[in-house]
């Protein structure tokens, strides 16, 4: 019988070492990680030397740290790295590529981005001692030209992201439409009725019905293109991850994922993948347990240090309406701490103010054969009231504070019907 424990985290913007730490807390969880056959993160940080150039849009932060960064990860267990996120071109394509090559150079296999559609959509294999592991990465969130391109017969592609694009259209009742469409007249803005019966207004799809509100659902192409890389790559190895790095959520409840996610994780779960990893949000959402294996909507931060990156370029300087020729980046840091997010980002207030972002959980899973034996959820706190230079390392959580955890990650989980029970600090998922 193949048997295997694997280890999974959310988003790690690493820019300082972890290695040069010795709190009793960070080494266990450091231990947990490394006694794992298999550990996993989301690699939300670029690793170069500035030989790019900054994208006119960026994720947020424009993320770049010392490519050593990544012998901190491995130093600290980790085995593969998803790079398909929101900032996987903040320098563009030099960035992009240089973060690949120094992560060939270290002999960690990653997936999720490469030099067209084809290689970011790719899986990356790794053989250990328990049978062989595959990792599928896609994002959801993204620039416009953030995604992967394919390549032809006369043409070759474009480097960037596998994506996961969705359709988004919103249902409202029958005199919402006529208003809209009165609108439309009055102000001779375009209005297009399709033959789905769909009407078309400032390039948004409406539809009459009863289930009003915004609905989502997986671009077509998307998920077949990863669904055929999951299927493929069950039959190539022993067991399957899947990385999802997607922000979206509920309508007025953003620690619900959209109904896209919901539907594309269950799909990967159902053509063989074992586990579907979900991040970007920055916090956590709900376990769902389907036909055995886990689905994580979002692991939430592991490593959080977005406030010290290094340099910023004049863009990151003029969003928050200072001189783009001078200043520090700590001078940006503050500003944006002060302002209120921009409309659309993820978070209600900006990340430092709100705790959700600084508490999370580490999944370690047990499969054996094909089947999850043992979940076990281990609580860990990021430093929320520390410096910043000192916010954004992870490490275990005291026992007050793991309660806290788990019981939000019990109540995000609960509409999923999975149940939670907690043993000495540790949260165990009733399989």
């Amino acid at each position: 019988m193949k048997r295997i424990n694997v280890v999974a985290t959310g988003d790690s913007l690493i820019t300082m070492k972890q290695s040069v730490h010795a709190e009793p807390r960070f080494l266990e969880m450091v231990d947990l990680i490394r006694g794992a056959d298999l550990a996993f993160t989301n690699l939300e940080m670029l690793l170069h030397d500035y030989e790019g150039y900054p994208a006119a849009e960026s994720g947020g932060t424009y993320t770049r740290a010392d490519p050593e960064m990544i012998w901190e990860l491995t130093w600290m267990g980790f085995d593969m790295v998803s790079t398909a996120n929101n900032h996987s071109l903040d320098y563009m394509y030099g960035g992009l590529i240089t973060t690949l090559e120094h992560l060939d150079a270290a002999g960690v296999p990653h997936a999720g981005t490469g030099i067209d559609l084809a290689e970011a959509r790719q899986p990356a294999y790794l053989e250990t001692p328990q049978g062989r592991v595959t990792l599928i990465a896609a994002s959801s969130t993204f620039a416009s030209f953030g995604r992967a391109g394919a390549a032809r017969r006369d043409m070759h592609g474009r480097p960037g992201l596998n994506p996961l694009r969705y359709e988004t259209w919103f249902v409202v009742k029958e005199e919402t439409l006529k208003t809209l469409k009165r609108v439309a007249e009055e102000m001779e803005l375009p209005g297009v009725v399709q033959p789905e019966d769909a009407y078309y207004f400032l390039r948004n799809k409406f539809v009459v019905g009863d289930e009003v509100g915004i609905h989502t659902k997986p671009h077509e192409g998307d998920m077949e293109g990863n669904l055929e890389a999951v299927r493929g790559a069950a039959r190539q190895a022993d067991w399957v991850l899947f990385s999802l790095h997607a922000h979206a959520g509920r309508p007025g409840d953003s620690e619900r994922p959209a109904e896209f996610i919901e539907e594309f994780s269950r799909a990967c779960i159902d053509a063989g993948a074992h586990s579907v990893i979900g991040h970007g949000h920055h916090a956590m959402r709900g376990i769902e347990i389907r036909d055995g294996k886990p689905i994580f909507y979002s692991l939430g931060n592991f490593i959080f240090q977005n406030e010290t990156v290094m340099k910023m370029p004049a863009d990151f300087y003029e969003r928050y309406k200072l001189d783009p020729y001078r200043g520090t980046p700590a001078d940006a840091f503050d500003t944006r701490q002060k302002a209120s997010p921009r409309p659309g980002h993820p978070a209600s207030k900006w990340f430092t103010e709100d705790e959700k972002y600084w508490l999370s959980i580490v999944p370690s899973m047990t499969f054996e054969d094909d089947r999850l034996t043992v979940l076990k959820l281990h609580p860990i706190e990021l430093g929320q009231s520390r410096p910043r230079s000192q916010r954004g390392r992870p490490m275990l959580a005291g026992p007050e504070l793991a309660e806290k955890i788990l019981r939000t990650i019990q109540g995000l989980s609960k509409p999923y019907g999975t149940k939670i029970t907690v043993e000495d600090g540790v949260g165990i998922v009733e399989l």
